[in-house]
């Protein structure tokens, strides 16, 4: 698969303890993301933030939160990126989402491990 230069960032914040069902929420949306067959998708744990409610989520170890904040970030075409919108929309009660357009430098796979992960 092949992504143009000029392509869309997506950008999703939401809360670790977020769920879909069984399942958090953001591996239901990175799941998703592959069925849909967008470029690639990563999950980025943060160690402090607040949201929309202010209300303080920090990894320090006194005080240690259960729900820290979660970055999702996929990359794809203009067009497969708002194909994928309404999806996302079904999936999320709150958070924030932003798209931005960027420049692709590089896409490729690396080379093949022994021990694929899943």
């Amino acid at each position: 698969m092949n992504i143009p230069e000029e392509s869309t960032l997506l950008r999703i914040y939401l809360g670790e303890s977020d769920r879909s069902g069984h399942q958090p929420l953001y591996q239901a949306i990175v799941e998703k993301a592959r069925d849909n067959h967008l470029a690639g998708a990563t999950v980025l744990r943060g160690s402090l933030g607040f949201g929309k409610s202010s209300r303080l989520h920090t990894a320090k170890i006194l005080r240690l939160s259960m729900d820290l904040p979660i970055v999702i970030e996929i990359i794809d075409t203009e067009e497969k990126i708002a194909g994928f919108l309404p999806a996302l929309k079904e999936m999320m009660a709150g958070g924030l989402v932003t798209t931005q357009p960027i420049r692709v430098i590089h896409y490729g796979a690396g080379p093949e491990k022994e021990n694929p992960t899943v």
